[in-house]
């Protein structure tokens, strides 16, 4: 059971990203998906957050209007764009899958089952 995030790197303030995040080992049709940061000497914070089937998403007002969260479950793969970059958006980013019954987000962190290894992203000015 394993989670690939991969796409992080170095970009300009204003520039964009893509990660993405492969599942192997289980099927992520039944779990909600959501994607933390971590900065150096802070703790991991959610930043976007989708339901099973893809109805639903949640975003924190840090990165609401410039973060897209997205799966495609025929490739067991989530993505997260990420436009309008920011110095304060440079961490470790973490994919997570929690398993639950409903479509709905799960934007509690104990929830989660399986976490990625994480991709740096820095941003820089």
């Amino acid at each position: 059971v394993q989670l690939q995030a991969s796409g992080g790197g170095l970009v300009q303030a204003g520039g964009s990203l893509r990660l993405s995040c492969a599942a192997s080992g289980f099927t992520l049709d039944y779990f909600a998906i959501g994607w933390f940061r971590q900065a150096p000497g802070k703790e991991r914070e959610g930043v976007a957050y989708i339901s099973r089937r893809g109805s639903s998403t949640y975003y924190p007002d840090s990165v609401r209007g410039r973060f897209t969260i997205s799966r495609d479950n025929a490739k067991n793969t989530i993505y997260l764009q990420m436009n309008s970059l920011k110095l304060e958006d440079t961490a470790v980013y973490y994919c997570a899958a929690g398993s639950l019954l409903k479509d709905y987000v799960l934007t509690r962190i104990t929830g989660y089952d399986y976490w990625g290894q994480g991709t740096d992203v820095t941003v820089s000015s």
